[in-house]
């Protein structure tokens, strides 16, 4: 291979891996990498977790050095230097050393922008008051860790329920904060679908995270002694010590855009398949460019470490003239919050309606190991999937242990174009400490199978109304034992223990639907069976009453 020079703009996890797959594929390159921050290659997704203690040295954060790239891969890294300018006809651009003020041009053969994103912070009064921070990159954590050496911080508000926020909420609560949580949605995680998330709702209320939801930030005040109020849209005032603004980011393409390189509508650099940009000559990876949905096929933005590290390496391969492409992102994702996990891939429910695509949707509730074995809990799983071919469309999933592993095969199903009857037939590793011997994937894949081949008709919670039985719409009946019955039950139902049901057959209606439910799905899919081989109209209310309390019911704090 003939030398060429290849400028990267930015490191961290794309720059950086864009340049270390350089390498590998060609050692005659020189390969040089511009980052305007003090550090290469530092763990971003970590500085949560540094805040709050669980990481107890800065330098655990440090993925790499510039000392380290340079002696293993041979590539140039200059931290503090700040890519200004880019002469796309002459293919040079224009750099700034951040630490003297010292300009300099650098030519290219193959430029890659690795620019990144930008916390978003809003344009609201009192953002720039002490004690409002965001958390996005190193030297933002830096400056909250000598907040919080330096003053006493006893209340903190988090703004911002998405997975930074989230893992906020729980490091400040580690270092013995008292937070509150606000969010402009009607709930936590706008990334899943609603009804997924009440378990979250529980664990910040067990913890004592006082949730303000359906309220955007205004403004923050400043009260006497420091103290700040962060304003809600409803008109509450929250008090505290500090304010963590989570929002969301925005793609870093102000180079971009001053040098005329395309932009999409969503605001990120657009790229082929190969990464390449409108300038043949420039890639771009990253939090800062737009691709497709692997689902939808529709343009995205989605600014996960997975993907940019994947981006980089198809870049780097393009640039080396390897056949390669991008096949899109899944969004697959996972949070942690106290001691529940709540993970998701591909497509939600909320965007398929978005783009008009066709699906069904099933859920299903089973043991995340033997139910006899010390420690098990269920994990909640949501599929959804094609109506007519079964294939996997997305999924979500929230429970405490083995949350990651199930979603990470269901993330790879989709990837391979796999169905719900895959799921369904797929062999797992079992023993009792790991799993059951049907895993939660099977019984996922079963439950939707069922509902795909027609053999269980759903109902949904959202769709369930006691005014529909006031008008003789259907018959909404519980197959639970009377004592679980009388515990708690839903509005409109009768009681109607599965045991019982061949018998009183006759007190039924074949006029009208008969909705089924009881705890979590599974006797009520025994009874729909029942029902429909006896010539009535039955549907199973999925989730049961676990998944109805989510969806009509609230999170509540411990007694």
């Amino acid at each position: 291979m003939s030398s060429r020079k290849i400028v990267i703009v930015g490191g961290v996890a794309g720059g950086a891996a864009c340049a270390t797959r350089l390498r590998r594929l060609d050692e005659s390159a020189e390969i040089f990498i511009y980052e305007r921050g003090p550090a290469i290659s530092y763990a971003i997704c970590g500085l949560p977790y540094y805040v709050g203690g669980v990481i107890n040295r800065r330098e655990q954060l440090m993925v790499a050095s510039p000392e380290s790239f340079r002696d293993n891969f041979n590539v140039e890294v200059r931290v503090r230097h700040q890519v200004e300018g880019i002469n796309r006809t002459d293919k040079t651009v224009l750099v700034r050393n951040l630490s003297t003020g010292e300009t300099f041009e650098q030519n290219y053969d193959c430029l890659v922008l690795a620019t990144g994103s930008t916390p978003v912070r809003p344009n609201l009064p009192g953002m720039n008051l002490p004690g409002v921070f965001t958390l996005h990159h190193l030297e933002e954590a830096d400056q909250m860790m000598r907040f919080l050496q330096e003053r006493p911080v006893r209340q903190a508000v988090v703004v911002g329920a998405g997975y930074v926020g989230l893992e906020m909420v729980e490091n400040l609560v580690r270092r013995e904060i008292e937070v509150t949580l606000l969010e402009q949605m009607p709930h936590v995680l706008p990334q899943m679908d609603p009804e997924m998330v009440a378990p979250i709702h529980q664990a910040l209320c067990d913890h004592g995270v006082h949730l303000a939801f359906n309220a955007a930030l205004t403004g923050v005040e400043q009260g006497s002694n420091r103290t700040l109020y962060a304003v809600g849209s409803d008109g509450k005032r929250h008090r505290a010590d500090m304010v963590v603004v989570g929002v969301g980011v925005r793609p870093e393409v102000s180079l971009a855009r001053m040098f005329g390189l395309e932009i999409g509508e969503l605001g990120g650099i657009r790229v082929d398949e190969q990464m390449r940009t409108s300038d043949p000559a420039i890639w771009a990876v990253g939090d800062a460019v737009e691709v497709r949905d692997f689902i939808t096929g529709q343009w995205t933005l989605v600014p996960l470490a997975g993907p940019a590290g994947r981006q980089a390496r198809v870049a780097a391969e393009s640039i080396c003239g390897r056949p390669t492409r991008y096949r899109g992102v899944q969004g697959t994702a996972i949070v942690g919050v106290f001691e529940t996990v709540a993970a998701c891939t591909g497509a939600t429910e909320k965007r398929l309606r978005q783009v008009g695509m066709r699906y069904a949707k099933s859920f299903s509730f089973s043991m995340d190991r033997a139910s006899y074995y010390p420690g098990a809990h269920r994990i909640a799983m949501k599929l959804l999937f094609d109506p007519e071919t079964g294939r996997i469309l997305g999924a979500q999933a929230v429970g405490k242990d083995g949350v990651a592993r199930r979603m990470d095969v269901i993330a790879f199903a989709i990837q391979k174009h796999a169905t719900v009857y895959d799921l369904e037939e797929a062999e797992l590793a079992y023993a009792p400490q790991f799993g059951t011997a049907r895993d939660p994937i099977n019984i996922a894949g079963s439950v939707a199978a069922n509902v795909a081949r027609g053999d269980m008709l759903p109902a949904y919670w959202e769709d369930y109304l006691p005014e529909m039985i006031e008008r003789g719409q259907i018959l909404a009946i519980d197959v639970r034992s009377p004592t679980d019955y009388r515990a708690r039950a839903v509005p409109g139902t009768v009681n109607i223990p599965l045991g019982e049901l061949r018998a009183r057959l006759n007190e039924l209606p074949k006029d009208r639907e008969i909705w089924v439910h009881c705890g979590v799905g599974q006797r009520a899919y025994y009874a729909t069976r029942i029902l429909l081989q006896n010539g009535f109209r039955a549907r199973n209310l999925l989730g049961g009453i676990t998944l109805y309390s989510a969806v009509k019911g609230q999170a509540q704090k411990p007694q």
